[in-house]
């Protein structure tokens, strides 16, 4: 048993090896916190931890609404995925609010 190639990240239950006396040791690396992970769990897994790495936000979109109150988007891209309980992801998407202010929105119709 052991945590060689079964390292996950954050909480896991899917993730464990047969330990001692045929019980469950974990790899994610939620089992710091609960203190059940696997012998080599930190041989196996924390040396080799890899952090989320994100590429730069890309443009703002279009407002959603061309008159009134609306909404703008913008997103970003994961360029290295978290690996063997490195820091997760942060947020890839953002939105805020704006106000739509078409040539035509005036015009009555």
């Amino acid at each position: 048993g052991g945590c060689w190639h079964r390292c996950c990240p954050g909480r896991n239950n899917a993730c464990w090896a047969p330990g001692a006396r045929r019980a469950r040791c974990y790899c994610d690396s939620y089992c710091e916190r609960t203190g059940d992970c696997c012998e080599d769990y930190r041989a196996a897994c924390r040396h080799a931890a890899v952090g989320c790495a994100v590429g730069p936000w890309g443009p703002w979109s279009e407002c959603s609404s061309p008159c009134g109150v609306g909404s703008k988007a913008r997103s970003r891209q994961v360029t290295v995925p978290p690996r063997h309980g490195g820091e997760p992801c942060p947020d890839l998407k953002q939105r805020r609010g704006c106000l739509g202010e078409h040539p035509t929105c005036g015009t009555a119709k």
